[in-house]
């Protein structure tokens, strides 16, 4: 069973909860904050360098360590580190068919080390 682990060592952030409203040629828009656009290329510089291509079921763990205990949604920092992993070429997709499941995956409180702490794991059918 192939396993991999990979640090983010800077705050976690999320897509849905800074999100922009342009309007593009008379139409409104949503898009990521500069927020999170910084956030997500800070992130690939710290995966770019993996090798690591993915392309069978996995089960992707993730325990993030905030800088503050604000209440955060899990879900929407899944969905973001999911994006990164897929932009850095890690996952080909995030659809069901590369990640089965997110178990094991929490929120804790690091004032000191806020990161996130990745483990993927190959699912066995």
């Amino acid at each position: 069973m192939r396993e991999f682990h990979f640090t983010i060592p800077i705050e976690p952030k999320t897509k849905k909860n800074s999100q922009q409203i342009i309007i593009c040629k008379g139409r409104p828009m949503i898009i990521p904050s500069k927020q999170y656009k910084e956030y997500e290329k800070q992130a690939m510089m710290y995966l770019l360098f993996n090798t690591t291509i993915i392309d069978y079921p996995v089960n992707v763990e993730c325990h993030y360590y905030m800088g503050t205990k604000r209440k955060c949604d899990l879900t929407n920092l899944l969905e973001a580190t999911d994006d990164v992993l897929v932009r850095a070429g890690i996952l080909i997709d995030d659809n069901y068919t590369i990640i089965e499941s997110h178990d094991g995956s929490r929120v804790h409180y690091d004032k000191e080390n806020p990161r996130t702490e990745i483990y993927i794991k190959e699912v066995q059918e």
